[in-house]
């Protein structure tokens, strides 16, 4: 995670959006106390929305967390895919 203040986002602009892109770093720019903006990547944060949108209901969050619990078990199994 980067931070910075506004005016430096301001003086590097590319060089911070960069970063951001191509590192998956997360960049908060600070403009005052308690105050300030998150850049983030356009695919972090599709991920991150696909995420809020799969844990939206509790039904997909019982499935998911059932799922990680068996494969952090040891109790699952692994098939092959069937290819055209």
């Amino acid at each position: 995670m980067l931070i910075t203040t506004a005016s430096d986002f301001r003086k590097d602009i590319k060089s911070y959006l960069d970063k951001v892109s191509k590192n998956f770093e997360t960049l908060i720019i600070s403009r005052g106390k308690d105050t300030g903006v998150v850049v983030m990547s356009l695919e972090e944060y599709n991920s991150l929305i696909a995420t809020n949108h799969e844990l939206r209901s509790l039904k997909n969050q019982e499935r998911l967390d059932s799922a990680i619990e068996k494969l952090n078990s040891k109790n699952s199994s692994v098939k092959k895919l069937i290819e055209k």
